[in-house]
């Protein structure tokens, strides 16, 4: 037997068939408007944040000293050990 069991029979009464219909589609109504009103404020949200971050990346660009005499840019070096298959590693 099942804990949770909803109520399968329907009604025969039209009003209260009636009243259920409209009571669903207006259920369904408001969650499409309810979803439409966040995907409106998601996407309105993410622009204006899209926006902001060109905005302050067009800003940082702009202050940025040149460099001088041509030189280029600063690099970053490390070092590195290749790894080959089949052979033992030498620690």
């Amino acid at each position: 037997m099942r804990p949770f069991q909803l109520p399968l029979h329907r009604s025969r009464h039209p009003f209260a068939r009636a009243l259920s219909l409209v009571v669903g589609v207006a259920l369904l109504g408001v969650m499409l408007v309810f979803g439409l009103v966040v995907a409106g404020v998601l996407l309105v949200g993410g622009g204006l944040w899209l926006a902001l971050r060109q905005w302050n990346r067009a800003r940082a660009v702009g202050r940025t000293a040149p460099v001088a005499g041509g030189a280029r840019a600063p690099v970053l070096e490390g070092d590195f050990v290749v790894l080959h298959e089949g052979r033992p590693i030498a620690r």
